[in-house]
């Protein structure tokens, strides 16, 4: 049974589907089974554009607004993880920058996890190209199993 489960989420409904999917399996382990939910919010974008009349110029965070976006996603992680908690599962949370398929595999060796649980926007074909999948390099790239769970029809992206 797997102890340590890596939830990676992006802020969105459709990263939170892998969620429920969770709780299920916790609820389903063997009685005294402890399994770890670490939850994962990566950070992906370490630069703002500022625009002043047609000049536009990209701009790196200060390290105290990224101080504050970290503890937005922190919060967020929190959360998101309630209902978890409400049934005793042990909540961590983890908040890092970078490419967010690279963030995620580090993590799950940071955490030791035995599972990676995360949403799939399911997209194929020409989307996939042009929007690139972060849940295809994860499987991919992973040493460990990956759960994929397709966020239900008609879920829109917050």
């Amino acid at each position: 049974m797997f102890e340590s489960v890596l939830v990676p989420l992006d802020g969105s409904k459709v990263g939170e589907a892998a969620l429920p999917v969770i709780e299920r399996l916790v609820a389903r382990c063997a009685p005294g089974v402890k399994v770890n939910i670490t939850l994962l919010g990566v950070i992906t974008l370490l630069r703002h554009w500022v625009v002043v009349g047609e000049a536009s110029a990209p701009v790196s965070y200060t390290e105290d607004e990224l101080k504050l976006i970290r503890t937005r996603v922190n919060d967020y992680l929190l959360k998101a993880g309630e209902s978890l908690k409400k049934r005793g599962v042990e909540i961590q949370t983890m908040v890092s920058s970078g490419n967010a398929a690279d963030e995620i595999l580090k993590a799950a060796d940071e955490v030791k996890a035995d599972l990676i649980a995360m949403s799939t926007h399911g997209r194929s074909g020409w989307r996939r190209l042009a929007f690139g999948s972060i849940t295809d390099k994860v499987l991919h790239g992973s040493n460990i199993p990956v759960l994929m769970v397709r966020a239900p029809e008609g879920t829109v992206n917050e």
